[in-house]
């Protein structure tokens, strides 16, 4: 092994250990506030762990599902993020399926935990991407910016802590697109049961930010204008518009009629 595999491995030890940071962050009350060395640091111990010993996540609390059934019906005005695995369909043709379901697991799994940190929530996994939402809280942190350094610290962590890991293995590069727009969504609720039936979001904002992360290039974040509008003046000059050259994007502004907008992250 090389000296950079030998540091990663020793890091990698002891990860049996109780207290382990993300099933923390995916319990009920437990949002430790991690810096990004040590989210890529811990990020590496369970990926190392799931890929050599079949490590599993303890699972999600479903934060979301408690808070949706507490506001069916009603109209959130909330930040909406889409963070789709890029290339999946090619790796299930050339790598076995049971190592596919633990990187996709272990994927969806490292996302969720970025999007508790970042003070969100997540609505669902879908495949092999994940949707989350931010709403302002109670620290009165804003829900823009917080999606913004979210997207930026998960193309982070699947740079820095998932790729060196499955890169011991021969394994490829993991990359992401990601689409963020802002909207009025109403909590639905399918059913009668107050405490089973499915809820889900639904609205304008959910729809544009699946169109959005469509259109994004491989680790690229996209993000609507309602987004960019109510960024921090700080944040907003790292984003750039995008001139469509062709008819590629059609999409107009529920408020003007226009043509939306759309930036890019150029950091």
């Amino acid at each position: 092994m090389t000296r950079e595999e030998n540091e990663i491995k020793s890091k990698s030890e002891n990860i049996d250990q109780p207290n382990n940071v993300v099933d923390m962050m995916l319990s009920k009350n437990q949002q430790p506030t991690l810096d990004s060395e040590t989210m890529i640091l811990e990020t590496q111990k369970r990926v190392w762990a799931a890929l050599k010993k079949g490590y599993e996540y303890t699972g999600l609390i479903d934060e979301s599902d408690a808070y949706l059934r507490k506001h069916v019906l009603s109209k959130i005005d909330m930040v909406v993020l889409y963070v789709d695995l890029v290339g999946s369909t090619t790796m299930t043709l050339e790598m076995p399926a049971e190592k596919i379901a633990i990187i996709i697991s272990s994927f969806s799994q490292e996302m969720a935990a970025v999007i508790r940190q970042h003070h969100g929530y997540v609505l669902k996994f879908v495949g092999d991407a994940v949707i989350g939402y931010f709403v302002r809280d109670e620290s009165g942190l804003l829900a823009a910016d917080n999606a913004v350094d979210c997207a930026n610290s998960m193309i982070s962590i699947i740079q820095k802590g998932i790729n060196p890991i499955l890169n011991q293995y021969d394994y490829p590069d993991l990359m992401v697109k990601i689409g963020v727009d802002f909207g009025q969504n109403i909590v639905v609720r399918y059913g009668s049961d107050i405490e089973n039936s499915h809820v889900d979001l639904m609205g304008p904002a959910m729809n544009i930010a699946a169109k959005i992360q469509n259109m994004a290039k491989p680790n690229q974040i996209l993000i609507g204008n309602d987004v960019y509008q109510r960024l921090h003046p700080s944040s907003q000059k790292d984003f750039v518009r995008i001139i469509w050259t062709k008819d590629e994007w059609k999409y107009r502004s529920r408020a003007t009629g226009e043509t939306y907008h759309v930036y890019e992250f150029k950091g």
